[in-house]
């Protein structure tokens, strides 16, 4: 069964694109399209994609939106953030609503796939220019409540662009007690994504910055990997 993927952009010859880049992997579906946000989390609900390609700026409802409806919601689908401008209210909008990825609309193929399978298996996968204007707007929480050793191994892990599965296994645990540990790695530094807690982790020195996003791409992801994440 290929990944479920809905695409969410206003523009008729940017979804085309989209779906013909897609297209091109025989492990990627798209399973729907629609030109708003509020369409875009209606379908969400329908569809049950794996992931969502979502414009930041749509009519209707906007894509950050959109984004935290349906992760408030839809916990399971993955949404990937897409635009043509780089505007700081803009991305941390759309972190703070849940996007586990980020990315322009001028990157390369090769990146569009390989963030659409990241997002899949729970990897943050996000631009070098969004990362550097995340760098300048994460701020470290006041007074956050401490980790334990075992949620900053999992924040670490997280922060390298590791799959819920392969955390999992190399800390030889179940992938829902990791589901577990993030969330409360979450409510106890009060951030809303991990994509946050990832820059977060950056800005303490858990991880260099180099290590944010998965520095290799995800060719040979199995779909066994998507599903079992």
């Amino acid at each position: 069964m290929a990944l479920r993927v809905l695409i969410a952009d206003d523009h008729a010859v940017v979804r085309q694109g989209l779906r013909m880049i897609l297209g091109l992997d025989n492990e990627i579906k798209v399973v729907g399209e629609t030109t708003n946000g509020r369409e875009a989390v209606r379908l969400a609900r329908e569809l049950c994609p794996d992931v969502v390609l979502m414009d930041l700026l749509m009519p209707v409802m906007d894509g950050v939106s959109a984004t935290a409806e349906i992760r408030q919601d839809l916990p399971e689908v993955e949404v990937v953030a897409l635009t043509s401008s780089l505007d700081d209210a803009m991305v941390m909008g759309a972190v703070r609503a849940g996007a586990i990825g980020f990315l322009l609309k001028n990157a390369e193929a090769d990146d569009l796939r390989n963030a659409v399978k990241a997002a899949a298996v729970g990897q943050i996968h996000v631009s070098p220019a969004a990362i550097s204007r995340l760098m300048g707007q994460v701020r470290e929480p006041s007074g956050p409540e401490q980790l334990t050793e075992r949620e900053t191994e999992v924040l670490t892990m997280l922060a390298r662009g590791k799959a819920n599965k392969e955390i999992a296994h190399d800390l030889r645990i179940g992938q829902q007690t990791v589901k577990t540990y993030v969330s409360h790695i979450l409510t106890k530094l009060g951030m809303h994504s991990r994509t946050q807690a990832a820059v977060y982790a950056v800005q303490s020195g858990l991880v260099p910055a180099g290590e944010l996003t998965p520095p290799e791409a995800l060719e040979s992801t199995t779909r066994e990997q998507w599903w079992s994440a």
